[in-house]
């Protein structure tokens, strides 16, 4: 096998109304994982819940992260990431240390009244969706023993590219941080110049975590992976998503360029929902 071979197609919505395949490598992969451990150093005595579909790249590094690193690996059943109140069962049964959750389900769980059985929780891993303020510290009040990191990425980039330890910082909004191991991010205006601290621009990702591309799908890759104009024969993926750099050097995410939305975390093209309505003969376009 080869680093640049593919490890993995996982698939997201598309805006034609066809979900395009993301083609993903062993290198990006291995040096995402490495990353992850080097970072928030999984041991021999934690315990990592499994709970994201494995249609969601998220549940990649629920899988091998523990499996590489001697931890304990806790499968949750069918269903289980829905239902908070099974969820703090399971962790106190299990003594779960690690989990992940997108902000939206964050906050479902944080609304049960008694969170007692979670003094295991050393780290809660956020991806997926924003990550609003309130709910931040509401995380941090509720479990104080327990780190949350607010992770940012997309499935064309080995799951995620910046990290950020949460902590009140006296902001409006939680960072998404710094670029990962291995990691280049730009934040580019129109003409694909970089964006001063404070000015909103789209953000450009390159590195080792780039996917190959688009599965069959040449033409859509090359729009989204374009030539890096800074590094001589390396690639930017478009990511679509405006960003801006603070003036401490952390990136903050503003929202999408286009029509894309965010659903418990999956990406959903509205061009594809429209595509299932008009398929449907008692729909007239």
């Amino acid at each position: 096998i080869h680093p640049q071979h593919r490890a993995y197609v996982i698939y997201t919505s598309g805006s034609t109304g066809k979900p395009k395949g993301v083609a993903n490598t062993h290198a990006a992969l291995h040096n995402r994982l490495q990353w992850m451990q080097s970072a928030y150093d999984l041991g021999e005595g934690d315990t990592v819940l499994q709970k994201t579909p494995y249609s969601f790249d998220v549940s990649v590094w629920e899988f091998f992260w523990p499996l590489m690193t001697g931890a304990r690996l806790v499968v949750a059943q069918p269903g289980d990431h829905r239902d908070p109140a099974k969820l703090v069962e399971l962790i106190q049964r299990e003594s779960i240390t690690t989990i992940h959750f997108v902000p939206s389900m964050l906050s479902v769980f944080m609304a049960q009244e008694n969170l007692s059985g979670c003094e295991s929780l050393k780290r809660i891993v956020c991806s997926g969706e924003a990550l609003p303020k309130d709910l931040q510290d509401q995380a941090l009040a509720r479990l104080p023993n327990t780190r949350l990191y607010n992770l940012y990425g997309p499935t064309e980039a080995a799951i995620d590219v910046t990290h950020w330890t949460c902590q009140d910082d006296g902001r409006n909004h939680v960072a998404i941080g710094q670029p990962i191991a291995g990691i280049r991010t730009y934040v580019l205006d129109g003409d694909l110049n970089m964006a001063p601290p404070g000015v909103a621009g789209e953000l450009y990702l390159g590195g080792v975590g780039l996917a190959r591309g688009y599965l069959h799908r040449s033409g859509l890759t090359a729009e989204r992976f374009v030539a890096d104009p800074f590094a001589q024969g390396e690639r930017l993926y478009r990511t679509g998503d405006l960003v801006r750099w603070r003036e401490d050097g952390q990136l903050e995410y503003l929202g999408r360029l286009d029509h894309q939305v965010k659903i418990r975390g999956l990406r959903i093209e509205l061009g594809e929902i429209e595509a299932e309505l008009l398929s449907q003969p008692e729909v007239r376009e």
